[in-house]
Order: structure tokens, then sequence, then C-alpha cells
């Protein structure tokens, strides 16, 4: 196409960074990267401060993972990681960090860690050409970054000498015994508490690139390797296989829903709100976080803050620039008569091939004197069920027995995993909150108002509802239905041609497939940056993974990668699903 060409031209002979404009849409250029138009908000500035901003996410000292070799002798970091999918970071000054990766002082040591960006942004190919997209779901293989850090990381131990050139790096050749020591029993603990959050997650076939199973990771860290008793804190039996996994979510218009997760049980539309979202996935990204026994007002009967390194002001500074992420415009011609067309089908009843009523812009709840939320229905539409299947999960709660906060019951000897991560959310929010009041306001609670929320944290009661489903009572009646007896948001769709794979789950590679009856849909295929600008999402051929997805029918709905549900629109004819496709791309 005319437009593609000129893009690819340009990056071919202009390195530097340039713009271009053709149709009335702009793009970047940067070392044959194209950064396809997302608005007048989202600028290079707010680019390099998203790729880089902490959220408190500590994955070890960045001295150790610089040491770390591959089972081949070369660094651990060669190549910036792009070999799992991550993209190199020209703004950074480190070169060997990138997007997404972050280093920041923990204890006075510098440590990388990871930030949204990392799993949130998008690079795709089309004909030799890379187009990046902020806020898009990350094509990284994160299953085979955890276990090649693990395997690294488990080498260091395995014999006196891999220690001891470990050592040297880190420490500097001539350190000393006692250093040397102290370091091995940093490193012991560290890969004891990896080693068994990993052993215990990865499920086997692999997630892929582009998919993860992130809430049982959550759980996993959270129940896992948090609340246990000191020095390890581990909980073992508190680890599961993480095998109900999603796609990345995309990040434009996600501050506006006024629902998010997958599954919808979370609030949103305002910064509180945001910041309970945000320190949720925070926990499960390697913060350091181990809440201890204390007595104190408001019923907070635990101190989430001491051994706490979640960054708040970087996590309020990180929603504020997801706000200004728009959803990218097409970067590729398209036939605006048939895309005319296509919104006519859009906006039609879904009874007649229609979208608009589940994905249509409509008012949502109030959150924010500021501005609106658009409404996010959520609806069981009979896609796979695993990830409500998750949210039943119970845990040990350990050193989090009894634990209480405002608006909710105290926790279990055995709870639910969800209950766990809403009150340590909160429990952490409202002590933060407490340590911003005046001394009087403190003073007055502390004499009989100890049960009295203050009223900045009201939103909070929402912010982790818990899920009413119990699945064992209703999936019978939901299959007779023809649904799973797990529903799903249903996000406004700008952009969405962006955003493959489709489903919660990722199990359909283009829109062009969504579209077709599920028992028609690719039973497998491949997964990677390779985009089909026809069939509008991930082509039929990768060369960047070695990976194949293989997905179930609606007769294994609970399998995590059913590609059933969602049969709208299938029965529209050929060329009225052609034209709905082209108004999609431009959506």
């Amino acid at each position: 196409m005319f437009f593609h060409s000129v893009l690819a031209r340009a990056a071919l002979v202009k390195p530097a960074i340039s713009a271009c404009c053709f149709f009335g849409l702009t793009a970047t250029v940067f070392a044959q990267v194209v950064t396809v138009n997302q608005g007048g908000d989202w600028t290079s500035e707010t680019r390099a401060a998203f790729y880089t901003q902490d959220q408190g996410s500590r994955i070890m000292p960045l001295a150790w993972m610089r040491a770390l070799k591959l089972a081949d002798g070369t660094a651990f970091l060669k190549d910036s990681l792009s070999r799992y999918g991550y993209l190199p970071n020209p703004e950074n000054d480190e070169p060997d960090i990138p997007v997404g990766f972050t280093v920041a002082n923990m204890d006075g040591v510098p440590s990388i860690g990871m930030t949204c960006s990392a799993c949130h942004t998008r690079q795709i190919d089309v004909n030799g050409t890379a187009y990046r997209i902020d806020g898009g779901p990350g094509i990284v293989d994160f299953q085979s970054f955890l276990a090649d850090l693990d395997s690294s990381s488990q080498s260091v131990l395995a014999t006196e000498s891999s220690y001891d050139q470990f050592a040297d790096e880190v420490l500097g050749a001539g350190a000393s015994s006692t250093k040397k020591a102290e370091l091995k029993l940093e490193v012991e603990t560290w890969v004891l508490r990896f080693h068994t959050l990993i052993e215990g997650s990865l499920p086997d076939p692999a997630w892929g690139p582009s998919r993860l199973d992130a809430v049982s990771m959550i759980f996993n860290r959270i129940a896992g390797l948090d609340i246990g008793e000191p020095p390890t804190y581990l909980i073992r039996d508190n680890i599961q296989t993480a095998d109900a996994p999603t796609r990345y979510p995309f990040l434009w218009n996600a501050a506006v829903q006024d629902k998010t997760q997958w599954p919808g049980f979370s609030d949103n539309g305002n910064s509180l709100l945001g910041l309970s979202r945000n320190l949720g996935e925070v926990y499960g990204v390697f913060a350091v976080f181990h809440p201890q026994k204390q007595s104190g007002i408001l019923k907070l009967n635990r101190d989430y803050l001491t051994v706490n390194s979640a960054n708040f002001s970087g996590l309020g500074t990180v929603e504020d620039l997801i706000w200004k992420i728009g959803p990218p415009q097409w970067p590729w011609q398209f036939e605006r008569g048939l895309a005319s067309v296509g919104k006519g089908i859009y906006e039609r009843p879904t009874d007649q091939g229609g979208c608009a009523e589940c994905h249509g812009i409509k008012k949502g709840a109030f959150r924010s004197p500021f501005h609106s939320t658009w409404a996010t229905p959520i609806m069981d539409v009979g896609t796979d069920r695993r990830e409500c299947e998750i949210l039943q999960r119970t845990v040990d709660t350990g050193i989090m027995n009894g634990a209480k906060v405002p608006f909710a019951d105290a926790l279990k000897p055995k709870d639910k995993a969800f209950n766990l991560l809403a009150t340590s959310v909160i429990g952490s929010i409202i002590q933060h909150g407490l340590g911003n009041l005046s001394q009087q306001d403190v003073a007055l609670m502390r004499e009989g108002n100890s049960s009295q929320l203050p009223s900045q944290f009201d939103d909070l009661k929402g912010a982790f509802r818990q899920p009413q489903f119990q699945l064992e009572s209703f999936v019978s009646a939901a299959a007779s239905a023809g649904k799973s007896g797990c529903a799903y948001e249903s996000r406004v769709m700008e952009g969405i041609w962006a955003a493959a794979p489709y489903l919660h789950n990722g199990s359909v590679p283009t829109l062009e497939d969504l579209l077709k009856p599920a028992s028609e849909r690719p039973t497998l295929f491949k997964l990677g940056p390779n985009y089909d600008i026809e069939a509008v999402g991930m082509a039929a051929e990768q060369s960047k993974f070695d990976y194949t997805l293989t997905t179930t029918d609606c007769s294994d709905v609970a399998s995590g990668n059913s590609r059933c549900g969602h049969e709208f629109g299938t029965s529209l004819s050929d060329s009225e699903k052609k034209a709905l496709l082209e108004y999609l791309k431009v959506l």
C-alpha cells in the first residue's frame, strides 16, 4: 500500500527522529521504528516517562542481574532482553535496560524492577517495518523470562567457582571473605524464595508470548512469598499453578472505565481507584511487601508500610500518564466508503450483528466531579471461565489471619486469596493516607472516632468488590443458556485493531476469525509480532517466537485456552463482515 511504502522508506532513510503525515494521520519515525499517532497529549516526553517511571518493583540488585549468566555463558541482560520481546529504550541511560524496566534504590542499593510499560507497550511488524503502540498489549514471553531468571540464579550457587565468579562481579575482585559470605546468604534466600514461586507457578503448556495468568501470579506472590514467617516469609502450599492465562489489556481509555480487571471486579475512574488497581499490580510484580501485626486506629491491626517497596507517588504518576495515552490511529491506508458502511453495521442492535450496545461509549457511574466515566458492562458471553475459577481459590492467611480493614470482614485462617489481596491493598492505601493526615486529625480519631473512615477513602469500598459468583451453583444453568458461568468486561473498542489476539484469554488471532462461529476459529496459531492488516490481527506466519497456541472448543470451556463464546456478527454476510472490519480499523 502507498501509505505503508511512504512510512517504510522514511524509516529506512531517516534513522533520526522525524515526523510524517498522510491522510490526516501522523507518526514519528526513529531508528526504523514508527511510533503510531496516539493523540496530542501523548508526546515524546510523556512516552519517555511512561517507559521508565518507577512503581516500587524490586526484582533484585542491578549488579546481581548484570552478573547473571545464561546457560551458554553469555550475560543474562544481553540484547536488552529482546529475546523475550522486550523493547530497547534509546532514551535510557542504561543501554542494557529495556522499556518498562526501572532502576531505583532499595536500602541504598540500585535495584532493577518493572513498571507497567514492560507489559503494556506493543510493537508489531508489517513488511519489515516496526510500529510502536504505547499502552498496547505487550507481545512478550514473560514465562520464559521468569524461567530463565530462575535457572540463571540457581546456577550461581551450583558450584564454588560459579559463586566466586558472581561475587567477584558483584563485589569486585579482592572482596573479603566476610563480604562474600554475607552476599551468599542473601543470594541463597533470594533463590529459595524465587525458585519456590517459579517451580509452583509456571504451567505446562506455557502461556506463550502476549499472555500470562496475572491474577494467579499476584495471588501466588502475596500468599506464597509475603505473609509467612521470617526470614523466608514462604507459605509453599499457597502457591498453585498459574493456568488461567489472559491477554494483556490495552491501557488507552483504561482510566475512564467505570469497572476494570477482566472479570470487572474493581470499581474504577478516579485517582484513588487507580491507585488501588496499580498497587495490586505492583504487589504481583516484584514489590517487597511483608505486613506485620500491630494495634492501631481504624482497626488497622496490621502494619502494611514498614516493609513495603511500593512507590505511591510513582504509582500516581503512572496513572496520570495512562490518562494521556490516546487510542492508536490506524497507520495504513483504508477504504473510507467501506468504513462508513461498517459504521452503520457496528451501530445496529446486537441481534442484527452490531457491536455498539455492548461496546459503545455510554456514560458510566459517577466517580469524580472533574470528569465522567464510560459504562463498562460485565457480561457472560460464553467465553472461557477458568479465570473465574481462579478467583475462588482459598489460601492460608498466615500473618494476615485476623487482619481487618474498615467496611470488610476480618480475614479467617483460611480465606479467599481475593480477600487477602483486597485487604492488603486497601490496608496499605489507608495507612499511607493516614500518614498524610494532620496530627490533630489523628488525635481526634484516637479519642473516639477510630471506627469512622475519613471521607477521602470512601471509594475504596468498591476498589475490590468480592466476586459474588459461585460457579458450582450455576455453571450448568449458564451452559443451558449458551453461557459459561463467567462474566467479563465489555470495553469501548477504540484502537481494538492493535490488541490482538482476541477474547480475554487471547484465544482468537484476528478480528476476522472472531467474526466466525467458535467451531470455525483456528484450533492452533502462532503468537508473535507479525501483523496482518487485512485480517486485522496476528499474521499466520511468525518468526520472532517459536510458539504455537493450541486452543480448545466449547466442550472444554474451562481449559484457560477455550476459543468458545462471543458469537456476535457471525451471521453477517461476507461483504458486511468486510465493511465492519474496515470500520474497526479506524474506530
